[in-house]
């Protein structure tokens, strides 16, 4: 069949339709993916805690709020670059910074974080106080910090946090625990003492007991005073940042790193498909090449390719590939390699009975008389005949690949430096996603997995009337 004529008879059924839908949106994602995240994504920001540090952990995505009957806490990023107000004393002076928002939630956040930017000071290092103003009129301390002094013989101005920003995981500070203790006690008559707020600062931060001593969130204005005392007029801050962090996070929720799951499993699609298309691609034509090579030429070289493949084909192919995964490492590369190595042998045996049957063919016994050779005979009287079914199997063995490749991320042997759907799935089993309710983490990457494959698997089911030519509506 033309190429044209190929492509009509697959898109003539519901099946060869869906399946190029589904095609042309994974190729453009893909195509996204790979011009918008940087090559090393994995290693620079998937495998980096510092870059999300700033984001809830373990929380649901943001639509799955309305499914729900309380309202989760809205994640705030509040940060400022300008002072609010600027008090001058001599040479030194004090910065303050207003991170005014408004609460409004049913429940209360998960945690408050404070960090800064680059830091710039002469001789004494800048100090900051962190405040938080209460509807209520309360003023609850925070925090206390300094920026680290300078080192011995290190030369002025000295630079602090212009790489990594100084970040203080506020309500896990034993100070804060204590000042929202006592501004229980003083305000609203309630004793609980700071060892029993461990996990509930936020919720006392944030609210006010109620009739049965129990704690729900204060709606209203809140604001978060940051207070930086300078030295010199020369000293600066960038900026400041307060979180306050959100009961739910961005389309896909985050994992139990505070990881925002959408860009991991983006990342993990055009890896799925390059391992899934290239292993199979490479597999497939040695698996051509041998069986049509068997078949033909018969004798020796028949005996020892079917031997080869007879071994390879029998031998336990998910033990041994964790096997030498464990002695060479996990590496994607070294991955692939092995699941081309154990993937030819089923092909070269199936092709090789085809071609059998065909080189007695009046076409090919034709072609010999005018003095074809032998790679003619192959090449133009022989592989076409059997090119849709090796097309066929080439699709249909594309999904096969992803899910070894993701079963074995998923028992801690895939490549570390990569983000794979496999490899979500398992961080997700490590830390118990299913038994805590984080559906978000473990139904993503596995519908994924099951979409891409059922791809391949209605473009193959498509490509049945090409290979059998009686199955055709003509």
């Amino acid at each position: 069949m033309r190429r044209r004529s190929l492509l009509r008879e697959v898109l003539r059924s519901t099946s060869g339709k869906v399946g190029a839908l589904l095609a042309l949106i994974l190729g453009l994602g893909s195509l996204v993916v790979v011009t918008t995240l940087p090559l090393d994504f994995g290693t620079a920001s998937w495998s980096n805690p510092s870059v999300w540090a700033d984001n809830p952990k373990a929380v649901p995505p943001v639509w799955a709020a309305a499914f729900s009957a309380d309202s989760p806490a809205e994640h705030r990023v509040l940060e400022a670059s300008e002072p609010t107000e600027t008090t001058e004393r001599g040479a030194a002076r004090v910065e303050v910074y207003d991170l005014a928002f408004t609460y409004d939630e049913d429940l209360p956040p998960t945690f408050v974080s404070f960090s800064l930017g680059p830091v710039t000071y002469l001789d004494r290092p800048p100090s900051m106080s962190v405040t938080l103003l209460r509807p209520d009129g309360t003023e609850v301390p925070l925090l206390r910090t300094t920026v680290r002094g300078p080192r011995p013989n290190e030369e002025p101005p000295i630079e602090r946090h212009h790489e990594t920003p100084l970040r203080v995981l506020v309500t896990a500070e034993p100070e804060t625990a204590e000042a929202a203790s006592e501004m229980l006690a003083e305000s609203y008559g309630v004793e609980i003492p700071a060892s029993q707020l461990e996990g509930q600062v936020p919720s006392a931060l944030f609210g006010v007991p109620d009739a049965d001593g129990e704690l729900v969130p204060l709606r209203g204005d809140y604001v978060i005073t940051v207070r930086a005392a300078l030295a010199q007029p020369e000293d600066g801050i960038e900026w400041v940042r307060a979180v306050v962090g959100g009961g739910a996070f961005g389309w896909l929720g985050t994992d139990n790193n505070g990881r925002d799951l959408v860009p991991g499993l983006a990342f993990g699609l055009p890896v799925a498909l390059l391992i899934g298309i290239l292993v199979t691609t490479v597999s497939t034509t040695i698996g051509t090449g041998l069986g049509m090579l068997s078949g033909y030429k018969g004798g020796r070289v028949d005996l020892v390719i079917q031997r080869v493949a007879d071994v390879v084909n029998n031998v336990p192919t998910l033990p041994l590939l964790i096997f030498l995964i464990f002695i060479f490492g996990a590496s994607l590369p070294l991955i692939m390699f092995f699941l081309v190595a154990f993937s030819w042998p089923g092909l070269t045996i199936l092709v090789r009975s085809m071609v059998l049957g065909l080189s007695g063919s009046q076409e090919v016994d034709a072609a010999r008389a005018l003095g074809a050779s032998s790679r003619q005979v192959l090449t133009k009287h022989i592989f076409p005949h059997i090119a849709p079914y090796i097309f066929a199997q080439l699709i249909f063995s594309v999904p096969a690949v992803i899910l070894v490749e993701a079963g074995l991320s998923f028992l801690g042997l895939g490549d570390p430096s990569v983000p794979t759907w496999g490899q979500i799935l398992q961080d997700g089993y490590q830390t118990g996603a299913v038994f805590l309710g984080h559906w978000w983490w473990v139904v993503s990457p596995g519908l994924l997995i099951v979409i891409t494959a059922m791809t391949f698997v209605l473009l193959a089911r498509a490509m049945e009337p090409v290979v059998n030519p009686k199955l055709r509506n003509d």
